[in-house]
């Protein structure tokens, strides 16, 4: 068996864990540096499905061929790619907020492994592709990756519930801003730009 495929198969493994709310899943990532490629591949890929689910929005409505096009370019291409850019300003804010604010000892290594990882409900924004619970879907993703990642940061770095809830927030904020801002970007016909999932619709929309 290869090493890729072993890789794909643990990473896996970790998902499903966590999907059963099993977080000893976030002891062992933060200690294994091999995850780390784990983790990017998780935020990416939920990235993706949340892209898809954009795109499937927007194929459902008569914007026109070449704006369906577009939004499969900008949302679901480089919204992904941007978004898992950007996921690292969440990560880095929360780890000033515990090591500055704090004095919490946590190496952004592992806090890369176990947010990452908690990243994974994003994926369920495909779900917007439904029209009528667009928003709600998105709102529930965000909400259960917020809970995630609260619980990946207090496992890292040891802290306790007010300490991560402050960093993970700090650095949340600011990925919502700078993701509503790609939003604004390059907008196809004034619904959406640079961004996947419920974060690709702009706020004049």
């Amino acid at each position: 068996m290869s090493f890729q495929s072993t890789n794909f198969q643990t990473v896996g493994s970790w998902v499903s864990r966590l999907l059963r709310f099993d977080f000893t899943v976030f002891d062992e990532v933060a200690a294994q540096p091999s995850a780390t490629s784990g983790a990017l591949i998780v935020v990416f890929g939920a990235s993706v499905l949340a892209g898809i689910g954009s795109w499937l929005w927007a194929i459902q409505f008569d914007l026109g061929d070449f704006s369906k096009s577009e939004v499969f370019i900008k949302s679901l291409v480089l919204g992904s790619i941007i978004q898992t850019f950007v996921w690292f300003l969440w990560v880095y804010l929360a780890y000033q907020v515990l090591a500055r604010a704090y004095g919490a000892r946590v190496e952004f290594a592992d806090l890369v492994r176990t947010m990452g990882f908690a990243f994974v409900p994003v994926a369920l924004n495909v779900l917007i592709a439904i029209n009528s619970f667009a928003i709600p879907f998105g709102l529930v993703a965000f909400g259960m990756t917020l809970l995630l990642t609260n619980t990946a940061i207090q496992r890292a770095a040891n802290a306790d519930a007010r300490e991560a809830t402050v960093a993970n927030l700090t650095g949340f904020a600011a990925f919502v801003i700078v993701m509503g801002v790609f939003a604004n970007v390059l907008e196809v016909r004034n619904v959406g730009g640079l961004a996947p999932g419920i974060l690709f619709f702009s706020l004049d929309f």
